[in-house]
C-alpha cells in the first residue's frame, strides 16, 4: 500500500512522556503523525510526578542508573540525547527549574510547564484524547489500529503505552500484548518504586512507629544499596531508601537498613557510658533519630536503663537493630502504587538505535513499556526522552 494511502506515516499509542518525545522528533522529519490517549488528558505520569513540579531529568543520568534483564541495551539511546539535551529544551522554552537533592531536577512553577512544551515541540501531530487503542493489525505494508473511535492505519507504529503501573490513570498492559501478538518476548513486569509490606509478625513489632520517618538511612539488598530517606508506616516501610531498593526486591530477599550510616552506634554507646553514664541509650540516640523510634528499640532490646547499668550484649542487640536491621518483607504494595513497572517488551528484541523490532519492520517500542527502568529521580523521564527521540529520527 502506498504511504500517501494511509491515514499516517507515524501512528504512536500512549501520549506520555516517551509518546510525545516521539511525536516531536516525527514531525519536525516531516512526517504525518497521529498520537492516541486513552486517557482524557495528554501525560498524566508528567503532571503528578515531583508533586506536581515535574521531577523532569537527573543531572547524573547513566546507564548504571537502570534496571534491564539487558543491561547495554539504554547506553545507545541515553548517549545520543542526554539530560543536558533535554535541559537545553527546557531552558529554551523559557521553564525555570531547580535542583533539589542528588541531581533531581524540578520546575520551579508546574509540571503543566512541560507538558506544553511537549505539545510545542509536537505541534502539527494529530492528537487524540479519550481514545483507546483495542486491536492491531499488519497490514501490507504498514498496521491497522482499531480504536475505540474507528480504526485508523499507518506506515509505522509506535508502542508508547507505558506499563501497568498506576492503573487508576489508564495504565494497561495493552503494549504487552502487542509485543507477544507479533512474537517479542516480555520480561516478567513486577511493580518498582514502590513500598514494602510486613507479615502480622514483622508488622506487630513496628506498627506504632507508623508515621516516623529516618531522614538518612542505608538500605542494602546483595551488592546493591541507597541512602535516602525512609519511612515507617502502617503496611511495613516506604521513603526513597525503600522505593529505590524495591526495584531489585524479588519474594524472598532479605534487605539490610542502616539507620545511623558512617556511625558506628556500639561505640558510641560504650563511649557514652564512660562519659555520660546515667544517661539512657534512648536520649543518647534520640539527638541522632526520631524520639519515638529510639525509645521503642532501646526497650524492645533491653536497654530501659542508664547506659552503666546496661550490659554490652544488651548495647550491641539496640546497635545491630540500628545499624544492620536485617528484615524480610512480605510483598509489595502492588500496580496499585508502583511508580514505575519493572520488566516489559524484552530489548534483545529491538534496535537499540532506533527501538524498532529487529523481525517486525515499522514496529517500535518505546519508554516504559521496554524492559529499562530508571532509578527514582528523575531517570524514567530521560529514558522516556532518550528513548522517545530515537524512535522520532526512525519512524
Amino acid at each position: 500500500m502506498p504511504a500517501t494511502d494511509f491515514d499516517c506515516d507515524v501512528l504512536i499509542v500512549g501520549a506520555g512522556a516517551a509518546g510525545l518525545m516521539c511525536a516531536a522528533g516525527a514531525v519536525k522529519r516531516g512526517r504525518r503523525v497521529i498520537v492516541l490517549e486513552g486517557a482524557d488528558k495528554v501525560a498524566g505520569k508528567i503532571r503528578i510526578s515531583g508533586g506536581g513540579r515535574a521531577n523532569f531529568t537527573n543531572l547524573h543520568a547513566a546507564p548504571e542508573n537502570f534496571i534491564s534483564d539487558n543491561p547495554r541495551f539504554c547506553i545507545s539511546a541515553l548517549k545520543r540525547y542526554t539530560q543536558h539535551d533535554f535541559i537545553a529544551l527546557v531552558e529554551a522554552h523559557g521553564i525555570a527549574y531547580h535542583e533539589k537533592t542528588l541531581g533531581q531536577l524540578f520546575c520551579d512553577g508546574s509540571a503543566q510547564q512541560i507538558i506544553d512544551m511537549l505539545l510545542i515541540e509536537a505541534g502539527g501531530a494529530d492528537i487524540r484524547t479519550a481514545t483507546r487503542a483495542t486491536k492491531v493489525t499488519k497490514t501490507d505494508g504498514g498496521f491497522r489500529v482499531e480504536t475505540s473511535q474507528g480504526p485508523v492505519t499507518a506506515a509505522n507504529l509506535v508502542i508508547a503505552s507505558g506499563g501497568p503501573s498506576i492503573p487508576k490513570m489508564g495504565a494497561s498492559g495493552f503494549g504487552y500484548e502487542v509485543a507477544r501478538q507479533f512474537g517479542l518476548n516480555v520480561i516478567e513486569p513486577r511493580p518498582g518504586l514502590v513500598p514494602l509490606t510486613f507479615d502480622a509478625e514483622l508488622l506487630a513489632g513496628v506498627k506504632d512507629l507508623a508515621g516516623i520517618s529516618v531522614e538518612r538511612a542505608t538500605v542494602t539488598l546483595g551488592k546493591v544499596s541507597f541512602t535516602e530517606a525512609l519511612l515507617f508506616t502502617h503496611r511495613g516501610l516506604s521513603g526513597p531508601a525503600i522505593l529505590q531498593i524495591s526495584s531489585y526486591w524479588r519474594d524472598g530477599d532479605w534487605i539490610t537498613i542502616d539507620l545511623l550510616p558512617g556511625q558506628d552506634v556500639f561505640q558510641l554507646l560504650r563511649e557514652a557510658r564512660q562519659d555520660q553514664p546515667k544517661k539512657t541509650a534512648a536520649s543518647l540516640l534520640a539527638q541522632a533519630l526520631p524520639k519515638r523510634l529510639a525509645q521503642a528499640w532501646a526497650e524492645e532490646t533491653g536497654c530501659r536503663l542508664p547506659l552503666a547499668e546496661t550490659p554490652d550484649r544488651a548495647l550491641k542487640r539496640l546497635a545491630e537493630r540500628i545499624n544492620a536491621w536485617r528484615v524480610l518483607p512480605s510483598g509489595t504494595e502492588g500496580l496499585r502504587t508502583a511508580e514505575v513497572t519493572v520488566g516489559g517488551v524484552d530489548t534483545r528484541a529491538l534496535s537499540s538505535k532506533t527501538m524498532q523490532a529487529n523481525d517486525v519492520p515499522g514496529l517500535y517500542f518505546i519508554g516504559e513499556a521496554v524492559d529499562v527502568t530508571g532509578h527514582l529521580g528523575g531517570f524514567n523521564f530521560q529514558w522516556a526522552w532518550a528513548s522517545g527521540h530515537a524512535c522520532g529520527e526512525a519512524a
